[in-house]
Protein backbone atom coordinates (compact mmCIF):
# COMPACT_ATOMS: atom_id res chain seq x y z
CA UNK A 1 0.00 0.00 0.00
CA UNK A 2 1.19 3.49 -0.82
CA UNK A 3 1.68 5.49 2.40
CA UNK A 4 2.99 8.98 3.05
CA UNK A 5 3.63 10.79 6.31
CA UNK A 6 3.45 14.57 6.43
CA UNK A 7 4.26 16.80 9.36
CA UNK A 8 3.17 20.35 8.68
CA UNK A 9 3.31 23.49 10.78
CA UNK A 10 -0.12 24.94 11.50
CA UNK A 11 -0.07 28.75 11.81
CA UNK A 12 -3.51 28.64 13.40
CA UNK A 13 -2.54 26.10 16.06
CA UNK A 14 1.07 27.18 16.45
CA UNK A 15 2.41 23.64 16.22
CA UNK A 16 3.18 20.84 13.84
CA UNK A 17 0.35 18.46 12.98
CA UNK A 18 0.83 14.97 11.60
CA UNK A 19 -1.10 13.63 8.62
CA UNK A 20 -0.85 10.12 7.17
CA UNK A 21 -2.06 9.45 3.64
CA UNK A 22 -3.02 5.91 2.63
CA UNK A 23 -3.53 5.10 -1.03
CA UNK A 24 -2.44 6.38 -4.41
CA UNK A 25 -5.83 7.28 -5.87
CA UNK A 26 -9.52 7.63 -5.06
CA UNK A 27 -11.96 10.05 -3.44
CA UNK A 28 -10.55 11.51 -0.22
CA UNK A 29 -11.79 10.33 3.17
CA UNK A 30 -10.65 12.30 6.22
CA UNK A 31 -10.45 10.01 9.27
CA UNK A 32 -10.62 11.41 12.80
CA UNK A 33 -9.18 9.66 15.84
CA UNK A 34 -11.05 8.63 18.99
CA UNK A 35 -10.67 10.57 22.23
CA UNK A 36 -7.10 9.47 22.95
CA UNK A 37 -5.88 8.77 19.44
CA UNK A 38 -3.50 10.41 17.00
CA UNK A 39 -2.83 10.24 13.28
CA UNK A 40 -1.54 6.65 13.62
CA UNK A 41 -4.53 5.27 15.51
CA UNK A 42 -6.45 3.98 12.49
CA UNK A 43 -3.43 2.01 11.36
CA UNK A 44 -2.54 0.75 14.83
CA UNK A 45 -6.13 -0.32 15.53
CA UNK A 46 -6.44 -2.26 12.29
CA UNK A 47 -8.81 0.02 10.37
CA UNK A 48 -6.34 0.63 7.53
CA UNK A 49 -5.62 -3.08 7.31
CA UNK A 50 -9.34 -3.88 7.19
CA UNK A 51 -9.78 -1.46 4.28
CA UNK A 52 -6.48 -2.28 2.54
CA UNK A 53 -8.05 -4.01 -0.45
CA UNK A 54 -10.32 -1.05 -1.14
CA UNK A 55 -7.46 1.41 -0.67
CA UNK A 56 -5.14 -0.51 -2.97
CA UNK A 57 -7.89 -0.74 -5.60
CA UNK A 58 -8.11 3.05 -5.70
CA UNK A 59 -11.63 3.09 -4.31
CA UNK A 60 -10.65 5.56 -1.58
CA UNK A 61 -7.68 7.59 -0.37
CA UNK A 62 -7.61 7.99 3.42
CA UNK A 63 -6.11 10.94 5.28
CA UNK A 64 -5.71 10.44 9.03
CA UNK A 65 -5.14 13.47 11.24
CA UNK A 66 -3.91 14.08 14.77
CA UNK A 67 -6.37 15.37 17.37
CA UNK A 68 -6.34 18.02 20.07
CA UNK A 69 -8.90 16.26 22.25
CA UNK A 70 -6.75 16.32 25.37
CA UNK A 71 -6.23 20.05 24.94
CA UNK A 72 -9.88 20.77 24.26
CA UNK A 73 -12.83 18.93 25.75
CA UNK A 74 -10.76 16.34 27.63
CA UNK A 75 -8.53 18.96 29.27
CA UNK A 76 -9.98 18.97 32.78
CA UNK A 77 -7.26 21.35 34.00
CA UNK A 78 -8.36 24.10 31.61
CA UNK A 79 -11.27 26.48 31.97
CA UNK A 80 -14.27 25.17 29.98
CA UNK A 81 -14.22 28.25 27.74
CA UNK A 82 -10.62 27.40 26.82
CA UNK A 83 -11.76 23.88 25.92
CA UNK A 84 -14.37 25.18 23.50
CA UNK A 85 -11.88 27.72 22.13
CA UNK A 86 -9.34 24.99 21.32
CA UNK A 87 -12.05 23.00 19.56
CA UNK A 88 -12.98 26.05 17.47
CA UNK A 89 -9.33 26.48 16.50
CA UNK A 90 -9.10 22.80 15.54
CA UNK A 91 -12.20 23.20 13.38
CA UNK A 92 -10.58 26.20 11.71
CA UNK A 93 -7.41 24.17 11.11
CA UNK A 94 -9.43 21.44 9.40
CA UNK A 95 -11.27 23.86 7.10
CA UNK A 96 -8.56 26.39 6.33
CA UNK A 97 -5.42 24.24 6.36
CA UNK A 98 -6.23 20.54 6.04
CA UNK A 99 -8.93 20.79 3.37
CA UNK A 100 -6.60 22.71 0.99
CA UNK A 101 -3.85 20.14 1.68
CA UNK A 102 -6.20 17.25 0.84
CA UNK A 103 -7.40 18.90 -2.35
CA UNK A 104 -3.86 19.73 -3.45
CA UNK A 105 -2.78 16.15 -2.75
CA UNK A 106 -5.66 14.92 -4.91
CA UNK A 107 -4.73 17.44 -7.65
CA UNK A 108 -8.28 18.77 -7.59
CA UNK A 109 -9.05 22.22 -6.17
CA UNK A 110 -12.73 21.50 -5.62
CA UNK A 111 -12.97 17.76 -4.96
CA UNK A 112 -15.62 16.78 -2.41
CA UNK A 113 -14.31 15.34 0.85
CA UNK A 114 -15.82 12.66 3.08
CA UNK A 115 -15.22 12.26 6.81
CA UNK A 116 -15.34 9.34 9.18
CA UNK A 117 -14.72 8.73 12.84
CA UNK A 118 -15.74 6.46 15.68
CA UNK A 119 -16.64 7.29 19.28
CA UNK A 120 -15.35 10.84 19.88
CA UNK A 121 -14.04 10.82 16.32
CA UNK A 122 -17.66 10.54 15.18
CA UNK A 123 -18.31 13.92 16.74
CA UNK A 124 -15.51 15.44 14.66
CA UNK A 125 -16.65 13.68 11.49
CA UNK A 126 -20.22 14.90 11.87
CA UNK A 127 -19.37 18.37 13.18
CA UNK A 128 -17.01 18.98 10.26
CA UNK A 129 -19.71 18.16 7.72
CA UNK A 130 -22.42 20.12 9.51
CA UNK A 131 -20.24 23.23 9.71
CA UNK A 132 -18.71 22.94 6.22
CA UNK A 133 -21.23 21.29 3.89
CA UNK A 134 -19.79 23.28 1.02
CA UNK A 135 -16.66 21.09 1.00
CA UNK A 136 -17.55 17.98 3.07
CA UNK A 137 -20.31 16.10 1.29
CA UNK A 138 -20.42 12.75 3.11
CA UNK A 139 -19.77 11.56 6.66
CA UNK A 140 -19.72 8.31 8.54
CA UNK A 141 -20.20 8.94 12.25
CA UNK A 142 -19.89 5.65 14.13
CA UNK A 143 -20.97 5.21 17.76
CA UNK A 144 -20.75 8.93 18.42
CA UNK A 145 -21.78 11.56 20.93
CA UNK A 146 -23.12 14.85 19.62
CA UNK A 147 -24.00 16.78 22.79
CA UNK A 148 -20.83 17.73 24.68
CA UNK A 149 -22.34 19.67 27.58
CA UNK A 150 -20.90 17.10 29.98
CA UNK A 151 -17.43 18.41 29.11
CA UNK A 152 -18.23 22.03 30.05
CA UNK A 153 -18.78 21.75 33.81
CA UNK A 154 -22.11 23.55 33.65
CA UNK A 155 -20.79 26.57 31.73
CA UNK A 156 -21.76 27.72 28.25
CA UNK A 157 -20.56 30.25 25.69
CA UNK A 158 -21.13 31.07 22.02
CA UNK A 159 -17.98 29.25 20.96
CA UNK A 160 -19.29 26.07 22.54
CA UNK A 161 -22.73 26.58 21.01
CA UNK A 162 -21.28 26.68 17.50
CA UNK A 163 -19.38 23.45 18.09
CA UNK A 164 -22.17 21.49 19.79
CA UNK A 165 -24.23 19.93 16.99
CA UNK A 166 -27.43 19.28 18.93
CA UNK A 167 -27.60 22.99 19.76
CA UNK A 168 -26.70 24.80 16.55
CA UNK A 169 -28.60 22.32 14.37
CA UNK A 170 -31.76 22.68 16.48
CA UNK A 171 -32.09 26.34 15.51
CA UNK A 172 -30.62 26.20 12.00
CA UNK A 173 -32.83 28.10 9.56
CA UNK A 174 -30.49 29.56 6.91
CA UNK A 175 -31.92 28.33 3.58
CA UNK A 176 -28.53 28.25 1.87
CA UNK A 177 -26.96 26.08 4.57
CA UNK A 178 -30.00 23.80 4.72
CA UNK A 179 -29.77 23.42 0.95
CA UNK A 180 -26.10 22.49 1.17
CA UNK A 181 -26.81 19.96 3.91
CA UNK A 182 -29.58 18.47 1.80
CA UNK A 183 -26.98 17.66 -0.85
CA UNK A 184 -24.84 15.67 1.63
CA UNK A 185 -24.81 11.95 2.38
CA UNK A 186 -24.95 11.73 6.19
CA UNK A 187 -24.61 8.36 7.94
CA UNK A 188 -25.14 8.13 11.70
CA UNK A 189 -24.23 4.58 12.72
CA UNK A 190 -25.16 2.86 15.96
CA UNK A 191 -26.48 -0.49 17.16
CA UNK A 192 -27.28 -2.73 20.08
CA UNK A 193 -23.90 -4.43 20.42
CA UNK A 194 -21.54 -4.38 23.41
CA UNK A 195 -20.75 -1.02 25.04
CA UNK A 196 -22.86 0.91 22.55
CA UNK A 197 -25.21 3.70 23.65
CA UNK A 198 -27.51 4.48 20.76
CA UNK A 199 -29.32 7.34 22.52
CA UNK A 200 -26.88 9.93 21.19
CA UNK A 201 -27.35 8.83 17.58
CA UNK A 202 -31.13 8.75 17.86
CA UNK A 203 -31.11 12.21 19.46
CA UNK A 204 -29.09 13.62 16.57
CA UNK A 205 -31.34 11.92 14.04
CA UNK A 206 -34.45 13.49 15.58
CA UNK A 207 -32.86 16.94 15.40
CA UNK A 208 -31.80 16.48 11.78
CA UNK A 209 -35.30 15.31 10.91
CA UNK A 210 -36.83 18.32 12.66
CA UNK A 211 -34.85 20.63 10.34
CA UNK A 212 -35.72 18.59 7.25
CA UNK A 213 -32.09 17.48 6.76
CA UNK A 214 -31.91 14.14 4.89
CA UNK A 215 -29.71 11.55 6.59
CA UNK A 216 -29.34 7.86 7.31
CA UNK A 217 -29.71 6.56 10.85
CA UNK A 218 -27.99 3.20 10.37
CA UNK A 219 -28.83 0.89 13.26
CA UNK A 220 -26.61 -2.12 12.81
CA UNK A 221 -28.28 -4.08 15.62
CA UNK A 222 -25.86 -6.58 17.20
CA UNK A 223 -23.26 -5.61 14.58
CA UNK A 224 -23.21 -2.09 16.01
CA UNK A 225 -20.93 -2.38 19.03
CA UNK A 226 -18.60 0.21 20.49
CA UNK A 227 -15.25 -1.31 19.52
CA UNK A 228 -12.89 -1.46 16.59
CA UNK A 229 -13.94 -4.80 15.05
CA UNK A 230 -17.47 -3.44 14.63
CA UNK A 231 -16.20 -0.20 13.10
CA UNK A 232 -13.90 -2.11 10.73
CA UNK A 233 -16.89 -4.07 9.39
CA UNK A 234 -19.11 -1.01 9.08
CA UNK A 235 -16.55 1.06 7.19
CA UNK A 236 -15.73 -1.80 4.83
CA UNK A 237 -19.41 -2.14 4.00
CA UNK A 238 -19.88 1.60 3.55
CA UNK A 239 -16.89 2.09 1.27
CA UNK A 240 -17.56 -1.07 -0.73
CA UNK A 241 -21.12 0.05 -1.44
CA UNK A 242 -20.79 3.82 -1.78
CA UNK A 243 -17.33 4.52 -3.22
Amino acid sequence: MHKEYHRRHSPRLGREMGIVVYGHWGPPLLAFATSGGDEWEHENQGMIGALAGLIDAGRVKIFTVNSLNFESFYNKDAHPFHRSYVQSQFDGYIREELVPFVRAHCHSPDIAISTMGASFGAYHAANTLFKHPDVVKRCFALSGIYDLKQFMDGTYDDTFYFNNPVDYLSTLSDPSILSQLASCDIHIATGSGPWEDSAFSYQLSRILASRGIPHHLDDWGPEGGHDWPYWHHQMWEYINKLF
